[in-house]
């Protein structure tokens, strides 16, 4: 893992040097990995944490170490309000705002339909499907400025429904995949690129929190690749998607990571 950490901060993309990015639940997995690798680009970055504050200090403290513009902001994308002053705080603390990666969001514990509650169902659904709306529709204004790109972490379970007592988990996620189609034919021309990516199995805190090791050795094994992918895996995916010359003529698309777990 280091050394891959080593290699993407080792590329350079000049397009994406002095540009602003907010991603949403980088304080610690795949979004504290993309808040490293941008940083590493020569980008602005916004780190938004809601409960994991020591980490996100830490994060931070770690890039601003490099140089890098850094701005952590605290908030509960899930109530209605606080996503909307998070992306605001940030865009009027750099001026401007190039990228937003909506990342955040979660499970909030494994549970069979017949113990679904609507309470339940509005946290999970407000987690992971309002907070995207919101930080999208709060983001836009500052992105049509000058166009810029969206990038939403959807996951493997928006196509393949999810593991067991994740069907609401995934049900949200299908609703992120379909939104980044629709805002790509809506934003294109406010020269706004709208992408996605899927990753699959990942080693994160989200898979230490609701997966046993008995199940993730049973997920391993239905990897044509033979490992369990890191936040790092992930990274390359979300340079790509943000650079335009590198993926200038693409929107709308999603881009599974998953070590062939998936092949749609």
């Amino acid at each position: 893992m280091a050394n891959l950490a080593q290699s993407l901060a080792s590329i350079k993309i000049p397009d994406l040097n002095g540009k602003a990015v907010l991603i949403t639940g980088a304080s610690t997995g795949i979004g504290a990995a993309l808040a490293r690798a941008f940083a590493a680009q020569g980008m602005k970055v916004g780190i938004h944490y809601n409960a994991s504050r020591e980490p996100a200090e830490k994060l931070a403290e770690e890039i601003r170490a490099t140089g890098t513009v850094v701005h952590l902001v605290q908030g509960d994308v899930s109530k209605e309000g606080e996503t909307e002053r998070v992306v605001g705080e940030t865009a009027k603390t750099f001026g401007h705002l190039d990228g937003l990666i909506n990342n955040a969001g979660g499970m909030l514990g494994r549970k069979p339909t017949a113990e679904y509650t609507d309470e339940h169902y509005a946290k999970v659904m407000d987690l992971n499907a309002r907070s995207v709306l919101a930080a999208t529709r709060a983001a836009h204004p500052w992105l049509k400025k000058q166009g810029g790109f969206i990038i939403n972490t959807t996951s493997i379970a928006a196509r393949n429904g999810g593991g067991n007592g994740a069907i609401l988990y995934a049900a949200s996620k299908g609703f992120v995949s379909t939104i980044t189609r629709g805002h790509a034919k809506e934003f294109v021309g406010d020269r706004i690129r709208v992408n996605a990516v899927a990753p699959g199995v990942i080693a994160t805190p989200f898979h230490e929190r609701y997966t046993n090791d008995e199940q993730m050795e049973m997920q391993r094994k239905t990897i044509p690749m033979g490992f369990v992918g890191t936040s790092e895996d992930c990274v390359g995916a979300y340079l790509f998607l943000a650079s335009p010359t590198l993926s200038g003529y693409i929107t709308g698309q999603i881009i599974e990571v998953n070590g062939g777990q998936l092949m749609p």
